[in-house]
């Protein structure tokens, strides 16, 4: 699949309503850290945080499906107001599926941010597939487009930001943030 020109990015862009994530390197550096005790613990980028708040405050759905299950990530979601949060999920594309139908959206609706070889089913069964800089070089290959900013670095900020931006909300974003 070739990356799209920049008006079909805008165009793809401006019909998202629901943002679905991947978690490890996507929400994060793709690390997993394990204390004595073998407790994980995840490091979450402040800024990725503010632009799925941002999101959900402009009417567009975020969701999370990953094959992981993890207690940290449920509390990243439960801080960020994130309620659809599919985790341990073994089918992707039986989790988007089951998403669409619940949210009675078209599948040209939804665009999911990827890193991995687990993410390519979905992928190709979203309106919008997008790749972190720092994703495998299929899902680099396989995606619309591939962000500037690593997993774990900015890449999902850079997602809300261009989501906004496409759909005419980003400028009275800033203008709500910064009177």
């Amino acid at each position: 699949m070739a990356q799209l020109n920049k008006e079909d990015l805008s165009a793809a862009l401006s019909r998202v309503r629901l943002l679905l994530l991947d978690v490890d390197g996507v929400l994060t550096d793709g690390r997993i850290i394990y204390n004595d005790r073998g407790e994980e613990t995840k490091v979450f980028h402040v800024r990725d945080g503010l632009g799925l708040r941002l999101l959900i405050q402009a009417g567009i759905e975020v969701g999370i499906v990953t094959g992981r299950s993890s207690r940290a990530l449920f509390h990243r979601c439960r801080n960020l107001g994130i309620t659809r949060v599919h985790d341990g999920v073994k089918d992707k594309v039986a989790a988007l599926k089951s998403i669409l139908a619940e949210a009675g959206l078209e599948k040209g609706q939804a665009a999911f941010v990827a890193d991995d070889l687990p993410d390519l089913g979905i992928m190709g069964r979203v309106g919008l597939a997008v790749a972190v800089a720092d994703a495998a070089p299929i899902v680099r290959e396989r995606a619309d487009w591939v962000t500037t900013a690593p997993g774990g670095g900015g890449a999902v900020r850079e997602v809300a930001e261009a989501i906004l931006a496409a759909q005419g909300i980003w400028e009275q974003v800033l203008k709500r943030l910064s009177p």
